[in-house]
């Protein structure tokens, strides 16, 4: 992958620096800024020398020394003007800097090439690269074996010094590279026409002189060798400018609308616009072309749109070209996390509480179908996910998606994806949801998951409810009247005496906070009872209700659940006077919850193993 060309247009007026200041370990200490961090602040600057020539070239005078996290908590988002510098990497820092003018504030990633004597020795070193990839005889094919040959080759053109040497004996009798002609060009994925433009910018003056051994090798302190090898690896093999925004755990959603900034969705401080931007559509059309080739989706005129997923996980949206987008070509990236959303998280975040999630436990333990429902980015996907941990853990589950983006903590699970016509390797025909459903059906499955029910699927869905199989998916509906009605019209045609085979629907929504935070709630936990032929109505029960004075979670549902009661009441033989007993199990398990809760079992694969062990103690045995 060639480096990938955006700017970074920072919001402050840098201030200027003494260009030869050596930032090595010595230098580093007498400076009186980093006598002035605080001891956290210290340790990063060591590791990452860049960090201080940031620190330098920022106003502190004006702004102030920006506060130092090395993690971030939710209070954080209750600072008004936020001046704050935390961690995505050993490499890699994010400052988060305020706006007066804007309700965004701005997001600076901090990466090694704020180090002016590495902006000055890349292109010394791609040249040397250049020269000895020539001459290499492997070829590298996964990412693993790139990262593995940069490595390799960039010890093999460099000399690191070490604490006690001397340069000046090291260069001895050697000149330094002076008067190169050709500008340097990439070495790994870099095609012809990249070369052929490079080409044209060739003779435009002389390369600054960088020591040498008398063997040619570049001579480097370790600081800049590190540094260097990060931007080597991020441009040549990884996403390069959107590798930071790809490591920080915080952020959600990042939206690049065409030329312009990069714009976030952070979950701590919610909208916000990065200082990297594109200033020109020819920028950022490369840039799309180049990222679809490195997730081996090209673009084309014919083909402008592309649904894919990251190496990392993540899930991209790219519009191609100012034909069908007016302001330069676009992409959308939805964060994949590695560890999903625990429902003690949603809970501690309170999406939800925990009489609802103990509900819901009991519900999917007994084979209940289940559909979590609201408007895009509302968070049905996250709370999905969450609630697989309620699923037996002795169970078989598949999971069927367009883009993965659900993990089951099951280990008999089968997770299936469709393929479009001529996508991915391989190519081939496409292989559609439905047809994975279907595949499905055969598979003798515990449960069905389905990351989202919107065509053709849905009938089979249903189709699989009546047989016995239990489906959980999300949907796109804001409230159980539009879902009912989106189901019974085209293109899924549900028969609306056939819905009551779905047992609950969560409506799920984001919703706006008096103090003005944006958060996800549950709205509505609802079962489903019947089609009314007589008034050709179909009838819901609401179990649990947000409350949004409170912000607390109502059960109007208490005593009167059709499922708990003629459902799961009979599954276990519970007679009618005794019925009513099941709502103590809803309370125990609420217990149970909350007490997991306080040990400290918050993660999602934490979680998930404690319930194993408790019921493989019998511990969630109700008492007939």
């Amino acid at each position: 992958m060639g480096t990938l060309s955006a700017s970074v247009n920072l919001p402050f007026t840098p201030e200027e620096t003494d260009e030869s200041i050596s930032y090595d370990e010595k230098s580093i200490e007498a400076s009186a800024l980093y006598r002035m961090l605080p001891a956290n602040a210290k340790e990063y600057v060591k590791q990452a020398p860049h960090l201080l020539e940031y620190l330098h070239i920022f106003p502190v005078n004006t702004f102030g020394i920006p506060l130092f996290f090395s993690e971030l908590t939710r209070d954080v988002k209750r600072m008004e003007n936020p001046n704050i510098i935390y961690p995505v990497s050993d490499m890699t820092f994010i400052h988060i800097f305020p706006d007066e003018n804007d309700v965004r504030n701005f997001y600076i990633p901090i990466e090694p090439s704020f180090l002016h004597s590495v902006t000055e020795l890349m292109s010394h070193v791609e040249k040397k690269l250049v020269d000895f990839i020539d001459s290499f005889e492997e070829d590298p094919v996964t990412d693993e074996e790139r990262i593995e040959v940069l490595h390799r080759v960039l010890k093999e053109i460099t000399h690191v010094v070490g604490p006690d040497e001397d340069i000046k004996a090291l260069t001895a009798g050697d000149d330094t590279e002076q008067g190169l002609k050709d500008k340097i060009i990439g070495f790994l994925n870099t095609d012809f026409s990249e070369k052929k433009e490079l080409k044209k910018e060739q003779k435009k003056g002389k390369l600054p002189d960088v020591p040498t051994t008398p063997e040619g090798k570049l001579i480097l302190t370790r600081m800049e060798f590190n540094s260097i090898q990060y931007l080597l690896i991020r441009d040549k093999v990884q996403m390069g400018i959107l590798e930071p925004f790809l490591n920080d755990p915080y952020i959600e959603d990042i939206t690049c609308d065409g030329v312009g900034p990069i714009f976030i969705e952070h979950k701590i401080f919610k909208g916000m616009k990065s200082a990297v931007e594109f200033k020109y559509s020819k920028e950022i059309d490369d840039f799309v072309i180049r990222m679809a080739e490195r997730i081996k989706r090209p673009l084309t005129y014919r083909d402008p749109i592309v649904d894919a997923t990251l190496p990392d996980g993540s899930r991209i949206n790219i519009v191609y070209g100012t034909e069908i987008s007016k302001h330069g070509s676009n992409f959308t990236i939805r964060k994949f996390s590695e560890e999903p959303a625990s429902i003690l998280q949603l809970i501690e975040w309170k999406t939800t509480d925990y009489m609802t999630a103990a509900y819901l436990w009991i519900c999917l333990e007994f084979g209940m179908s289940l559909f979590v429902s609201g408007e895009t980015a509302s968070g049905k996907t996250t709370s999905l996910n969450a609630i697989t941990t309620f699923l037996a853990p002795e169970n078989k589950i598949v999971t069927i998606e367009d883009t993965p983006e659900l993990t089951v903590p099951h280990k008999n699970w089968t997770r299936e994806v469709s393929k479009g016509k001529g996508s991915g390797e391989g190519e081939g025909g496409a292989v559609t949801m439905f047809d994975l459903l279907r595949a499905a059906l055969r598979q003798r499955p515990n449960q069905i998951l389905v990351g989202e029910i919107r065509g053709s699927e849905g009938a089979v869905a249903f189709g699989a409810m009546q047989t016995g199989h239990p489906v959980m998916s999300t949907f796109h509906a804001a409230s159980v009247e539009k879902l009912i009605q989106r189901l019974c019209s085209d293109p899924i045609n549900i028969p609306v005496s056939h819905v009551d085979n779905l047992n609950i629907v969560i409506i799920q929504s984001a919703v706006r906070r008096p103090n003005g935070d944006m958060v996800r709630r549950m709205i509505s936990v609802n079962e489903l009872v019947g089609y009314d032929p007589e008034t050709g109505g179909f009838s819901f029960v609401s179990m649990f209700v947000w409350n949004p004075i409170t912000d607390t979670f109502d059960f109007p549902g208490n005593g009167s659940s059709f499922l708990l009661e003629n459902k799961i009441g009979t599954l276990l033989g519970l007679p009618d006077d005794r019925k009513a007993e099941i709502y103590d199990e809803v309370t125990k398990r609420a217990r149970m919850l909350e007490r997991l809760h306080k040990a400290g079992y918050t993660g999602f694969w934490d979680l998930y193993h404690m319930m194993t062990k408790i019921k493989k103690q019998g511990l969630l045995k109700i008492e007939i």
